[in-house]
This record gives C-alpha cells, structure tokens and sequence, in this order.
C-alpha cells in the first residue's frame, strides 16, 4: 500500500480573534498560487503521539501537561492517561487558566475529566488534531479530511471566502488557498458547547476563535527532528496497523 510510506509533514496552526459575526474575513489571493508547486497532500497521514501539540523552537507554546511519566522507556513525557495541564502558561486568559486548573484537578483526583473523546463528541477544530491519523482528498475545488476518530469530518471550499454571515458549527466554515508549496487553511464559525475546548487540557474557546493551519512537506531529517521534539513532551504510540506504522526504508 502506497500511502503508508507517507509518514510525517508539519502542520502549523495559529489562533487570533476573528472580525466580530455580520463582517466578512478574506482569505490571501488565490492569484497567489502557483499551480505547478502544488504538492500533493492526497493519501493516509500519520501522527503517532498522544496527545498534546508540540512545543515551538522559542517562544511561549501551548499548554503542556504537569503530569509526567516518571518510569519506562519514555520517562518525562507527558502522562497520556492523566491530564493536568500547566494553568499558569503565559498564553492563557484567566478565565481560561482557571477552567484548565479545574480540569486537572478533577484529572489528578482520579476522576476523567470530560473532554469531546472520551464522550464521542464532536471535537472541533483545533481539538481535532490530536488524532494520530488523518486521510487528506486533495480536489482543484475542495478539500475534505477524514480522521481516525469517531469519523469525524472536514470540509474546505477552495479559493472561496468566508460568507458575510457565518453560522457557528463544530468544524466551522473553512476556506483554503495556496502560497506556493503551502496549503492554508483558514476556519472561522467554531460552535461552542458543553465539552467545547481546545486541548485535552481543557482549554475552552469563544465563538471568536479563528484558526489558521498551515501544510507544507518537510524533508526527512526536518520531519525527524520535529518528530524527536515532539516525543520530549507527548507519548509516542506504538502502532501496530500498517496504516498508521512508519517505514523505516522512506527518506522523502
């Protein structure tokens, strides 16, 4: 099978306040693109950790989780049964700090805190990308995006805007484009709900999140040092289904 030599590219998400609802948000000119540069993303995606994003080279970087792995082969990773995530990250709002404290909380005493997962409930974006594999549809049109998870799916109108006024949905309304070898995606209209969050942390969100993402290919030792950063900070899953299991011959 083909696609499970696809192993690893970078996706780079950023979050701001989006234009209050009734303004339109633009997206970059598609006469931005060029056609030939294209890449093709089409096929089965891998992302074999659980489940925190990873932290950037500098910088203030998502929250992270206080429960630590203190034995076995991944020691001081992130506990992937216990969730207790760092209420005192820079990035975060009181409001959020306090939500993301209460979340641990009930994590630590023992008790699973609820999160879109472990409730079979829609995740949203960006809660969504915690999942460790993903099957990209890559169309001139549209792109669609299906995940490992609960079925959960995405869809993004290509070369299109925002319309004026965006009904709030799970997934919110997506619009892509291209810079160059680049695929952006740009996702306004993310409904709030009882288990509405942006992390396993509980890190909630308004209707006012707009999300960025940003694809691109990375060479194989780019993708290799990402994959090792990652791995400080988030448990790597063994995977044994060939569909989500590296090659070890693949250096693209």
């Amino acid at each position: 099978m083909h696609w499970q030599r696809k192993f690893f590219f970078l996706m780079i998400v950023a979050t701001a306040p989006m234009p209050v609802y009734g303004q339109a948000a633009t997206p970059g000119s598609p006469a931005d693109s060029n056609t030939a540069s294209i890449p093709n993303f089409s096929g089965m995606w891998a992302h074999v950790s659980c489940c925190g994003f990873e932290p950037p080279l500098s910088g203030p970087g998502p929250v992270v989780n206080k429960s630590r792995l203190h034995t076995g082969p991944q020691a001081g990773a992130g506990d992937p049964y216990q969730f207790v995530g760092d209420y005192t990250n820079p990035i975060l709002k009181p409001q959020a700090a306090q939500a993301v404290k209460a979340f641990g909380e009930s994590e630590s005493s023992g008790t699973p805190a609820p999160t879109p997962s472990n409730h079979c409930w829609p995740g949203g974006v960006p809660f969504v990308f915690w999942n460790i594999g993903m099957q990209m549809i890559q169309q001139p049109h549209q792109i669609t995006i299906l995940y490992s998870q609960d079925h959960e799916v995405r869809h993004v109108r290509m070369n299109a805007s925002h319309p004026t006024r965006v009904t709030p949905s799970w997934y919110g309304d997506s619009v892509g484009y291209y810079e160059g070898d680049t695929l952006v995606i740009d996702t306004v209209g993310i409904k709030v709900g009882p288990l509405t969050m942006v992390d396993w942390y509980g890190t909630p969100h308004t209707e006012a999140l707009h999300v960025m993402e940003r694809y691109r290919m990375l060479d194989y030792d780019t993708a290799v040092e990402a994959e090792k950063r990652g791995e400080r900070e988030t448990f790597r899953l063994e995977v044994s289904d060939a569909g989500f299991s590296r090659d070890p011959d693949y250096k693209g």
